[in-house]
Parts: C-alpha cells; structure tokens; sequence
C-alpha cells in the first residue's frame, strides 16, 4: 500500500473526498514527523509507538576497497507494535495457516501410504 491507496482508503471509510483524505493523512503524518524531529515518541493505543533512536559513531568499511572509513552518529527511527495491531496481524496468519497445512498433508498422505510396505504378522 503506498501513499495514494491510504487516502483512498481513509476516504472509503470516513465517507470523505479524496481531498479531504490526502489533507487528513497529510496532516498525520506531518504531525508524528514534527514530534520526532523534537525527539518526542508518538504513541497510537492500539497501533503502536515511534520513537527516535540513537546510533553511535563507529568504523565501517568500503566494500569495494576494504578501506576503514568513519560513520558518524546519527539518529533513527524506531517502531513498536502494539498488542492490537500485532494480535489482529498473527489472527490473519492463524487463519491461513491452518488451510495451508491441510493441503500439505492431504497431498503428502497418498504419497507416504504407497510408500511403507505392508508389514507381515
């Protein structure tokens, strides 16, 4: 999903213009960035939090030459999911999973009984 098909889905849902979509997402996004540039954490109840992380300074390498090179600190983003957000991904996972592993062993059945040979008594 990329920009263009958030607002088109947050216009389906909140019964908006595809204006006004773009304006509100824009805003949202403006908003966690302007609070992480102030090195504030942005929690979302229920989706999740950003947050700024911190890099050290250390020694890389060129990979072409081998040469060490300095890499500087530097900060970064980070983001945790929250328990909602991770439940309702692992429950969509949990409802393929169980189809896929039923094929699987339907298909390997067949192929394992004309395999063993019948034992003797």
């Amino acid at each position: 999903m990329n920009k263009g098909d958030l607002v088109g889905a947050v216009a389906t849902a909140a019964n908006l213009t595809n204006a006004q979509a773009e304006s509100a997402v824009k805003g949202v996004l403006d908003a966690i960035g302007s609070a992480l540039k102030n090195g504030d954490s942005v929690q979302i109840v229920g989706f999740g939090t950003f947050g700024v992380g911190a890099r050290a300074a250390r020694v890389g390498r060129n990979p072409k030459t081998g040469e060490a090179i300095k890499i500087a600190a530097s900060k970064t983003i980070k983001f945790s999911a929250g328990k909602s957000l991770k439940d309702s991904v692992n429950a969509a996972k949990a409802k393929k999973a169980p189809a896929k592993a039923a094929a699987k062993a339907a298909a390997k059945a067949p192929a394992k009984a004309a395999a063993k040979p019948a034992k003797k008594k």
